[in-house]
């Protein structure tokens, strides 16, 4: 009996260092993951001297209140000078605009793939599917000719219209609604639905899960969007975040406002990590959930 209680402690032991030990690695990995955030953060409340000096102390400043109410209302580079709230407002309605427009896009596009039988119907699919291989940054240059034809530079239709289309959520959707049992689709036939009350009365809400989780990426997708919305606005007031931060970095030997532009970076990641956090329980369930 004292040689099998001295196995089972040795086991529990070992078990709890195994434990420590794997809670120690996720620690100093979620700490090096979060440094650069802190330093970020910290430095966002210091004068533009200690910054520029890169002596940034690991203790917030007393200058933090100013930089914020200076980029929030004033903006902070030295030749650009945009206020954060106009630039946040334009990449929230791009990144919303983006992940509506992908999602009814792709749903429709699915939905017609799956439950509709024409002619080439696997051909159109495909052709959707190849477009995988063709990013925004190939086809940008016909893209951007198209959009100054139609006189949609600097403005929001310019900026979302020609990122909304998504072969990727068009082939999730279709892969899930693949899964719909045939009984499903014929008890709506006997009842008498057509194809858009069956698509909203009974695939929309098991597309629930999807969507939202779809729906946390693609607004990221949209806000994290630099080159293009680069190149369609040459007008302060279409200016997105991603873009004014870069701008606001200086050129040459003048001296860039490094407080303020970290003030500004922590005030970008504030929307991106509300999302996450809010749906981070409808994201999770939309990935592992696999009965619907």
């Amino acid at each position: 009996m004292a040689a099998h209680g001295t196995t089972a402690q040795g086991v529990v032991e070992r078990s709890l260092l195994g434990t420590i030990g794997i809670h120690g690695l996720l620690c100093l990995a979620v700490a090096i993951f979060a440094m650069p955030i802190y330093i970020t953060l910290i430095g966002s409340t210091h004068d533009v001297d200690t910054v520029g000096r890169g002596d940034v102390p690991l203790l917030p400043g007393a200058y933090g209140v100013e930089n914020y109410v200076t980029v929030w209302t004033e903006g902070g580079g030295r030749s650009f000078r945009v206020p954060v709230h106009i630039m946040m407002w334009n990449s929230i309605l791009m990144a919303v605009g983006i992940t509506v427009g992908k999602i009814a896009i792709s749903l429709l596009s699915a939905y017609a793939v799956v439950f509709f039988s024409f002619p080439g119907r696997m051909i159109f699919f495909w052709l959707i599917f190849i477009t995988l291989m063709l990013p925004v940054e190939v086809r940008i240059i016909p893209t951007f000719a198209v959009i100054t034809q139609l006189n949609l530079a600097n403005s929001m239709t310019g900026l979302i219209v020609p990122l909304i289309a998504s072969a990727t959520a068009t082939l999730l959707f279709r892969q899930f609604f693949l899964t719909i049992p045939d009984e499903l689709v014929e008890a709506a036939k006997i009842d008498g639905a057509g194809p858009m009350r069956f698509f909203r009365d009974v695939v929309l809400p098991l597309s629930t899960t999807n969507i939202a989780a779809l729906a946390v990426i693609l607004f990221i997708y949209g806000w994290n969007q630099y080159l293009w919305p680069l190149l369609i606005t040459s007008r302060p007031e279409y200016e997105t975040i991603v873009v004014g931060i870069s701008k606001m970095i200086g050129n040459g030997d003048a001296q860039s406002p490094w407080h303020l532009i970290m003030a500004t970076t922590v005030l970008a990641l504030l929307p991106p990590v509300a999302v996450v956090v809010l749906m981070q329980r409808w994201f999770v369930k939309g990935l592992v959930e696999t009965e619907k």
